[in-house]
């Protein structure tokens, strides 16, 4: 990756300006700086595009065309960032659990970021949609730790462990994990079910999420977009016609498309081809 990636179109694309060196306090940093900056989004799923997950076709799509994307395109690129800025970073497998029930066993198609640092295992993970970390957090379990956004905290029941966020006094799953590492062979197979598998909620609801500088969230569903407060009370507004969904992606989350776009042809989704 370090041939294709430049670091500093990169960081000018997430606004960092700090020290490059491999810390526990840069971690922190670029992980708001990312989560802040590069969308989550599913629309080149709905638009009909391939997903392609190689390092050079993440970096264009992502830093050069100023695009975003979902967890195997936003972790898979902020892996190799890590990597080159001298960290020890692993990619892990995960369930994404938010609002299933825990009788519900969802696939494994998420994947996040394990880092070793001053002794100590962290998790970032830029990539989990409303959900996405913008602090790191480290691996003990029944702690309660703050990020820049909403607390979160990990669980281990039996073998597998939860990671859960806080909105006002209700902790949530996030997703399930067993600590298992997600090489690209893996992470290429679980996105192609993502992407592509007619079952996959990626294929028929549109979805954006970013977090703002004031601990706030704004995220898109279908017509919903939604304004969350760090203290887990939305505010949630319709969007009425297609050219002001298209003024929302471009002004709420950077995402320009031509006049007259529309997304996927399912039924659930907002004028849809």
């Amino acid at each position: 990756m370090t041939d294709v990636l430049d670091l500093h179109a990169y960081l000018a694309r997430i606004g960092y300006r700090g020290d490059r060196s491999p810390t526990l306090v840069n971690l922190h940093a670029l992980t708001a700086a990312h989560t802040k900056s590069i969308p989550f989004e599913n629309l080149d799923v709905l638009l009909g595009r391939p997903i392609d997950l190689e390092p050079v076709a993440l970096f264009r799509k992502l830093v050069t065309d100023r695009r975003g994307g979902y967890c195997f395109e936003q972790n898979g690129l902020f892996l190799h960032v890590l990597e080159a800025l001298g960290y020890s970073v692993k990619p892990l497998s995960a369930r994404v659990r938010l609002q299933r029930p825990r009788d519900f066993l969802p696939p494994r198609t998420h994947v996040f970021l394990r880092v070793e640092l001053e002794g100590e295992s962290w998790l970032t993970d830029v990539g989990v949609g409303a959900a996405s970390l913008t602090s790191a957090i480290r691996f003990v379990h029944d702690l309660e730790q703050p990020t820049d956004h909403e607390p979160r905290r990990i669980v281990r029941e039996g073998s597998v462990d939860f990671h859960q966020v806080r909105h006002g006094e209700v902790w949530n799953d996030v997703y399930e994990f067993t600590g298992e590492e997600m090489p690209l062979v893996d992470r290429t197979v679980a996105s192609w079910f993502t992407s592509a598998h007619p079952h996959s909620h990626f294929r028929d609801r549109l979805m954006a999420a970013r977090a703002l500088d004031d601990g706030r969230r704004l995220t898109l569903l279908n017509r919903e977009l939604t304004m969350r407060a760090r203290d887990g009370s939305t505010e949630t507004r319709s969007i009425d016609t297609p050219e002001e969904l298209l003024k929302v992606l471009a002004e709420s989350f950077g995402l320009e498309f031509p006049a007259g776009t529309r997304f996927g042809t399912g039924e659930s989704l907002p004028w849809a081809t």
